[in-house]
């Protein structure tokens, strides 16, 4: 199976890249996502081995953090099923869930993180989804090219 390469936005104030370092064996499900396009990309294409940008949003500067893995595919979002949880979704039974969350690892944080700004000004990634206008997906797909270019620049 080929790798597939990703990113994916979470709020410091929420979850950050920090949280995950301290999370057991740096990983953690990803849970929460509430759109359907983003749920999709979780469910039906993240696979094992995917190699995922982690990326902070909703902060200054925005900016690519580090380096994350998938270690488990798509399972149902059980915060969905938790009437106390910020996540809950009545609508959503567990014999037919309507959200999936997938577990992700941390490889490394970023030695300088890469805002927003910069990326935006960097030729290879002028075509990337996340720069695109109207483009607020919470994971998005990138390509190789992308992907190795943001690791160059947080090295």
């Amino acid at each position: 199976m080929k790798t597939k390469y990703w990113l994916i936005k979470s709020e410091p104030e929420v979850f950050s890249i920090e949280d995950l370092s301290k999370s057991k064996n740096k990983t953690t499900y990803w849970d929460g996502v509430r759109n359907y396009q983003a749920r999709n990309y979780m469910r039906d294409e993240m696979k094992i081995g995917d190699k995922v940008i982690f990326y902070h949003s909703n902060t200054e500067p925005p900016a690519a953090v580090g380096i994350c893995e998938v270690i488990k595919e798509a399972y149902p979002d059980f915060t969905a099923f938790e009437p106390n949880d910020p996540h809950f979704d009545p609508k959503s039974k567990k014999n037919s869930p309507t959200w999936f969350m997938v577990d992700i690892k941390l490889i490394y944080k970023f030695e300088r993180f890469i805002s927003l700004s910069e990326m935006k000004k960097n030729k290879k990634l002028q075509k990337m989804k996340l720069l695109q206008r109207g483009n607020r997906l919470s994971v998005i797909p990138i390509t190789k090219v992308e992907f190795e270019e943001i690791v160059k620049l947080g090295r």
